[in-house]
């Protein structure tokens, strides 16, 4: 019997879905609210969860992968009036089980619940999945532990896998995790940074030469393609590939055979593809800067890792990993983070994503060589500068509560704009801790997961404000 949650504002909705639940044997609940949704969803052990997008408290599509972390990890299918593209595009990335436009039958709903019970109990009987390898792949958020899904998915198999990221995402960490959850794994793995090859020596370093094929050319030379037999070949950034060698490579990918350099020998080459990008290579297709062809056949699996601006929750675990690297490297003792750096560091967009988080722990613990704990101070004078001004913008909350409060005092009555501003910073902290509480009903680890918090940070924040778990 299958336990269901419907989130959606119209009664009437609600209703039709209940009386489909409840005609074939399962039990459901609704909420009219996100917030309701998810509380239920926290406490009620669902399968599956109806989730509306326009909710009077929010976007359905931003909770998506928070009900899908929720403890009984439920199967989620949108139910909507709208067809907006985008919404498809973000809900089917986020991992919906099927996006359901309205109106729709009882028996079309009644289907989807019988596809996910199947699913759910051949799930529940398969072997468990191994354990994933993931050596400098740092931290727990939904969104990352998402990609790793994908990347455990990918190293059961040979598929041709394409890691989709801005730069400094962690591509090449995640193309080696993959091979080394592989059966290839004892086997190279053999590294091709398309942007730093000359356009003129791009074959001879796939395909390997033999003497003579060129002027400068003195002996015979192995091509990286044959490096890789047996193992894995990365394509890094993969759109800087010429189109001259788009054609040639993509024939090697569909015979596993090329001819080096200048020779009439065909040789073998046994390898598994992982191409990463930072481009769009869809856009360069329709440009025609990228074969078609092979975008189709480098893509039987994407993975398309996030920014670490959107996973914002992992910036201390991230943090304090490139600490302690960099503390050991230097032969210093390990450095604590203040809980205003940690501020900061969230603060902060991270335009070059967790490679620019790693670089500026380091600057920071050199300049902090001297003393034990890391405070904003130590943090490169750009990244502060940015994240203070950040932290400016983006209260707009703030700003309104306070506008809307001097609309109501006469002007005699009003109290320092500094005093102020700090009260109202200080009633939104509060209300903000008291929702959390609340949905999460006390569970602080699932507290520290929604709000991004340590629990030392949290704890201490709940304190000044004489908030307990039973709020």
């Amino acid at each position: 019997m299958a336990n269901i949650i419907i989130i959606d504002d119209e009664i009437s909705i609600c209703g039709v879905i209940n009386k489909a639940v409840s005609t074939i044997g399962h039990t459901s609940d609704h909420a009219l609210t996100i917030k309701d949704g998810y509380k239920k969803a926290l406490e009620y052990p669902a399968d599956i969860i109806f989730l509306d997008i326009n909710l009077p408290d929010g976007n359905g599509i931003d909770w998506i992968t928070m009900l899908k972390n929720t403890p009984s990890a439920p199967e989620v299918i949108v139910i909507t009036g709208e067809d907006d593209p985008d919404n498809i595009e973000t809900a089917i990335h986020t991992g919906v089980w099927d996006y359901l436009p309205k109106p729709f039958t009882i028996e079309e709903i009644t289907s989807q619940i019988e596809g996910i019970m199947q699913y759910r109990e051949e799930k529940k009987d398969a072997a468990p999945e191994p354990v994933m390898k993931r050596d400098g792949i740092i931290g727990s958020s939904p969104q990352i532990t998402e990609s790793l899904k994908l990347a455990a998915d990918a190293s059961s198999s040979d598929i041709n896998v394409l890691i989709s990221g801005e730069t400094g995402t962690g591509k090449e960490q995640f193309a080696v995790a993959i091979h080394t959850n592989s059966s290839r794994s004892k086997n190279n793995f053999v590294i091709v940074d398309c942007a730093a090859l000359p356009e003129t020596l791009v074959e001879s370093t796939l395909f390997g030469h033999i003497r003579g094929a060129f002027t400068g050319s003195d002996r015979d030379q192995e091509g990286l393609i044959k490096q890789a037999n047996g193992g894995t070949l990365f394509l890094d950034e993969i759109g800087e590939l010429p189109l001259s060698v788009q054609k040639a490579f993509l024939r090697v990918l569909q015979e596993r055979n090329f001819r080096p350099v200048g020779s009439k020998k065909v040789i073998y080459s046994d390898f598994r593809l992982i191409a990463a990008t930072n481009r769009d290579l869809g856009r360069m297709v329709s440009e025609g800067t990228f074969r078609e062809d092979l975008y189709f056949r480098i893509k039987s699996m994407l993975i398309t890792l996030p920014p670490l601006k959107e996973r914002f929750m992992d910036i201390k675990e991230l943090a304090d990993f490139f600490i302690e690297k960099t503390c050991k490297r230097e032969g210093t003792a390990v450095k604590k983070l203040s809980s205003q750096l940690i501020d900061m560091l969230q603060k902060y967009n991270w335009p070059g994503n967790v490679r620019e988080l790693s670089n500026a722990i380091q600057w920071a613990v050199i300049k902090a060589r001297y003393e034990s704990t890391i405070f904003p101070k130590h943090l490169p004078e750009q990244i502060r500068i940015k994240a203070t001004r950040s932290s400016i913008v983006r209260k707009p909350a703030v700003i309104k509560t306070v506008t809307q409060r001097l609309q109501k005092v006469q002007l005699e009555t009003l109290p320092r704009y500094k005093e102020f501003r700090k009260q109202a910073i200080l009633d939104r902290e509060k209300d903000y801790l008291n929702d959390l509480i609340s949905l999460t009903d006390g569970n602080m680890d699932m507290a520290c997961t929604v709000s991004g918090l340590g629990r030392t940070r949290l704890y201490d924040l709940m304190k000044n404000h004489g908030i307990t778990r039973s709020c």
